[in-house]
C-alpha cells in the first residue's frame, strides 16, 4: 500500500444548491435537466443529473459518465447508485451524472455531432463550437459548485482497461480521493489540455479519472468496481458512514508505454490485462492469416499491463498492450497477488472478467 498522507479538512457547503434557478433543499434528492443545445427542430438537448442533499452541510462531489458516448460501464455505475437505498448521505451533496454527452450516446459514438472530442474541450465556451458550448454549460453550472469530482471511463474502441485511477497526484486532495477510491494502479499525470479532469482542478475542483473494461458494455465485475470506489470515497470524505474496501496493493505508475505491431497479420496474446510481466516476457505472436509466424513481441520493460487491444486483427504500429511500470517493486506487487486468493475480491473478478475479452494462449517457449 502507498504511504499515507495527512487528511485535509473536507470542506462544508452550507449555501443553497440551484441549477438554472431550481434550489435543492438539505435533506431531498431531485432529478433535474441542465440545457446544453437544441436540436434542429428546436427542441431542448439536456443533460439528466440528480442532486442528492444530506440534511448536514458537507461538501460537494460529483460522479460523471460517459462523457465519451460510447463509455457505458461508468453509466453503469451510476445507475446502481441510483437505486435508493444505495446513497445513504450523511453530510454534504452528491450529483450523479449518468450521461454527459447526450449526442454521443444517443448514436453509440465517442464524439459529439461536430466530430469534436468533448473531453478536450473543458472549460468550454458559450460562444464557441458545440462541443465548447456543451462543455461551457455543464462546466459553469455544475462543476463550478462541487469540491470533488470523480469521472469514469473506459478504453476506447477495441481495447479494455485493467481498472486504474488517474489524476493529478501532485495535489494532495487528488492524491487523497485517488488513493481512498481502492484501485490497485494510480496513473500519476494531470491530463492533457482540456480535458476534464485537468480543467476541474484548474477550476478549484479535485477530480480523478477511472479508467476500466470496454466501451458499449456495462460489465457487472467493473461496475461492482465502480461503485465500491465511488463508496470508499463518500467514505473517505466524510458523506457517509462505513469502513473503505483496500487493494491488496496499491502503487503509483509514473511511466507507461505501449508494445504496437510491426507487421500486420493476426495476433495471439500471451497476457492479459491485470498480469505483471518482465522485460524480454512475450506478449503476443503475429502471424499471417494462413498462420505463418511473422515475429513476437515482447515487454521492454518490468511492469503491469494497464490495457490491451480486444481486436487481434492489426497494422503496423497499431497498439497492442499498453504497460505501467510501478513505483513499488515487483516483487512485492507478486507477492501481494500470491496472498491474495480470495474469489471474493473485486479486483480478481474483474481481471478474470476482462480476460475473457483476451483470446490468451501459451507462449512459444512453455
Amino acid at each position: 500500500m502507498s504511504r499515507a498522507v495527512p487528511k485535509p479538512k473536507a470542506k462544508s457547503r452550507r449555501k443553497p444548491f440551484t441549477l438554472e434557478g431550481q434550489r435543492v433543499a438539505p435533506g431531498t434528492q431531485t432529478d433535474l435537466r441542465l440545457k446544453v443545445s437544441e436540436t434542429y427542430l428546436g427542441d431542448d438537448v439536456s443533460i439528466h443529473l440528480r442532486v442528492i442533499r444530506a440534511k448536514k452541510p458537507g461538501p460537494t462531489v460529483f460522479v460523471t459518465a460517459a462523457i465519451h458516448g460510447d463509455e457505458l460501464n461508468g453509466v453503469g455505475v451510476i445507475h446502481d447508485l441510483l437505486f435508493t437505498d444505495s446513497v445513504n448521505l450523511k453530510y454534504g451533496t452528491l450529483i450523479l451524472v449518468p450521461v454527459v454527452n447526450v449526442y454521443g450516446f444517443e448514436a453509440n459514438v465517442r464524439y459529439l455531432p461536430d466530430r469534436r472530442d468533448l473531453n478536450r474541450s473543458f472549460p468550454g465556451s458559450p460562444n464557441g463550437s458545440l462541443a465548447a458550448r456543451v462543455a461551457h454549460a455543464f462546466f459553469e453550472n455544475v462543476v463550478r459548485q462541487c469540491d470533488y469530482g470523480i469521472d469514469l471511463h473506459t478504453a476506447a474502441i477495441q481495447r479494455t482497461n485493467y481498472p486504474n485511477v488517474r489524476g493529478k497526484l501532485t495535489d494532495p486532495a487528488v492524491r487523497r480521493i485517488a488513493e481512498a477510491f481502492g484501485a490497485e494502479l494510480l496513473l500519476s499525470g494531470a491530463g492533457p489540455e482540456g480535458s476534464f479532469r485537468r480543467e476541474a482542478c484548474n477550476a478549484g475542483c479535485p477530480t480523478i479519472c477511472v479508467e476500466a473494461g470496454e466501451p458499449w458494455k456495462i460489465e457487472p465485475a467493473i461496475v461492482q468496481f465502480g461503485v465500491r470506489g465511488v463508496r470508499n470515497v463518500l467514505i473517505e470524505l466524510g458523506l457517509t458512514k462505513g469502513e473503505p474496501t483496500r487493494p491488496s496493493y496499491q502503487t503509483r505508475i509514473n511511466r507507461t508505454t505501449w508494445v504496437r505491431a510491426k507487421v500486420g497479420g493476426i495476433l495471439r496474446f500471451h497476457v492479459a490485462p491485470g498480469q505483471t510481466v518482465h522485460a524480454g516476457q512475450e506478449i503476443a505472436s503475429n502471424s499471417t492469416l494462413m498462420g505463418e509466424e511473422q515475429n513476437v513481441l515482447i515487454s521492454p520493460i518490468d511492469g503491469i499491463v494497464l490495457g490491451m487491444a480486444t481486436l487481434p486483427a492489426v497494422k503496423p504500429g497499431e497498439p497492442v498492450c499498453h504497460i505501467g511500470r510501478p513505483t513499488l517493486s515487483m516483487k512485492k506487487i507478486e507477492q501481494a497477488l500470491l496472498r491474495e486468493n480470495d474469489d471474493r475480491s473485486v479486483l480478481r473478478r474483474a481481471e478474470r472478467h476482462i480476460a475473457t475479452s483476451i483470446r490468451q494462449v501459451p507462449t512459444s517457449s512453455s
